[in-house]
């Protein structure tokens, strides 16, 4: 299989999540240029995580490296996944908190699952061409949705966070700014530590975690969409 096929196999599951949540912004649609430079910015995020989870594994290598559990938890949930969320929320905090675009409460979930779904294309990329088509398979259905439900969250309360600001609640706006990052960070280190256990009992597990994050996304994606307000 050439190349080209595997990235183009890497690359569509998360554009069409994209256009997705697109369609369900129903208030006021965002400009797609704005929001393809939040895809790049995931793709920056990928990096400087790669950056940060290299220095924390071999840390926790030279501190852990005779206690796996204790190594794998504090790697999955304390490196690997506030590594991930947190270069996310910040590049998308940084960019878009005083954008004048962002007037709308659902505009947060968008911009949340952009940055996401762009680190989840790049990482893609990558994996895809390293291990091939079963991995691509796999990872269409699993990893890029599983990266866009973690944008669901960190983008309703980023969103709930900005109404907040707006409304001089600044208790409850970093409130909400904590949430998105912290529920995000918790929901992808379950995910990927469950993932990793080679025992036949945390596959099911794996797999009922994945179907009720997938349906608890759904249903706050069209809840959020729904709901949506002018909060500028």
């Amino acid at each position: 299989m050439t190349r080209n096929i595997l990235i183009a196999m890497a690359v569509i599951p998360a554009i069409w999540l994209m256009i997705k949540v697109y369609q369900a912004d129903k208030l006021e649609k965002e400009p797609v240029g704005f929001l393809i430079k939040l895809a790049l910015l995931g793709v920056v995020a990928t990096v400087l995580a790669g950056v940060t989870e290299t220095v924390g594994a071999l840390v926790l290598q030279a501190l852990f490296s005779r206690q796996p559990l204790i190594y794998l938890l504090l790697f999955y949930f304390g490196v690997v996944a506030l590594s991930e969320e947190g270069f996310k929320y910040l590049l998308l905090k940084n960019r878009t908190w005083r954008s004048p675009y962002f007037n709308c409460q659902f505009d947060g979930v968008v911009y949340a699952v952009f940055v996401s779904l762009g680190f989840a294309l790049w990482e893609n990329i990558a994996y895809v061409l390293q291990y091939g088509l079963a991995t691509a398979l796999v990872r269409a259905v699993t990893a890029v949705p599983g990266h866009a439900c973690f944008g669901v969250f960190m983008g309703v309360w980023y969103g709930a966070a900005k109404r907040y600001e707006l409304a001089g609640a600044e208790d409850a706006a970093r409130i909400a700014r904590r949430r998105a990052l912290l529920i995000p960070a918790l929901l992808h280190g379950c995910y990927d530590f469950i993932a990793t256990v080679d025992k036949t009992a945390y596959s099911l597990i794996f797999a009922a975690f994945v179907i009720v994050l997938f349906l608890l996304s759904y249903r706050l994606i069209r809840r959020a969409s729904r709901n949506d307000g002018y909060i500028a």
